[in-house]
């Protein structure tokens, strides 16, 4: 009996040792409606955080900075007054009615001498040469005073179908917006607005057209993501 038992023993110490694998416990699957549900989450939060995005890609990536933009980046921006004004044909306005587009301006007397002239060809040549953005920029001229506006003027400053536009305003509410520089007058300058009505460049005098395009287009390209041509029904002048 005991060596029955000896020999029992040692088989089991001879035989090779085994193990079990136990699997891990594989997790529930995931409903399609939670699965939805943090997809739509994910969804929120990027569209939420999408204009810090892009802000911060325009002011640090695109958007013009001292060294390299030509007209004069105004800081802070000046807001469209509201600041009634007239059509060349007697209707009555305001400013603010301009909202809603880019708008390259320029300030004049009714006479509009040599130097005013050189500024409403400018204005057109700078929208033509943007190409198919064109539509979302609208020349206006300012007509600070009540002299009589030659004939031959009236089609290259007020064209609404070509997006140009001429305004009578008063000067001194007008001089509270709009500013030259040291030792220039209004006149002497074209300035821009963004399309929420915003002055935000000032073109030095004798303005270099090439130059001054290269800094629309960096705009029009910055802007390109929330800017479309046209306003708003309720909003404006066209």
């Amino acid at each position: 009996m005991q060596n029955n038992s000896k020999r029992s023993l040692s088989s089991n110490l001879d035989s090779p040792l085994t193990m079990t694998v136990h699997s891990l416990p594989k997790p529930a699957a995931q409903s399609p409606r939670r699965v939805s549900g943090r997809w739509k989450m994910v969804a929120v939060m990027l569209v939420c955080a999408a204009p810090v995005l892009a802000s911060y890609f325009t002011f640090y990536v695109v958007r013009p900075t001292a060294q390299r933009n030509y007209g004069e980046l105004i800081s802070p921006q000046s807001a469209l007054p509201d600041l009634a004004a007239v059509s060349l044909d007697g209707a009555a306005s305001n400013l603010r009615a301009l909202k809603g587009q880019w708008l390259l301006v320029s300030v004049a007397s009714g006479a509009c001498d040599a130097a005013c002239e050189k500024h409403i060809y400018l204005q057109r040549q700078l929208r033509e040469s943007l190409g198919r953005e064109k539509d979302r920029l609208d020349r206006v001229v300012l007509v600070i005073d009540d002299a009589p506006i030659k004939p031959s003027l009236r089609p290259a400053m007020a064209d609404a179908a070509n997006d140009a536009y001429a305004l009578r305003v008063p000067l001194a509410p007008l001089a509270q917006w709009l500013v030259p520089a040291n030792g220039q007058q209004l006149p002497d300058h074209l300035y821009l607005v963004d399309p929420m009505g915003n002055w935000m460049m000032r073109f030095p005098p004798n303005l270099d057209a090439a130059k001054a395009k290269r800094d629309m287009e960096r705009l029009m390209r910055a802007s390109s993501s929330w800017d479309r041509a046209g306003r708003e029904p309720a909003g404006g002048a066209k």
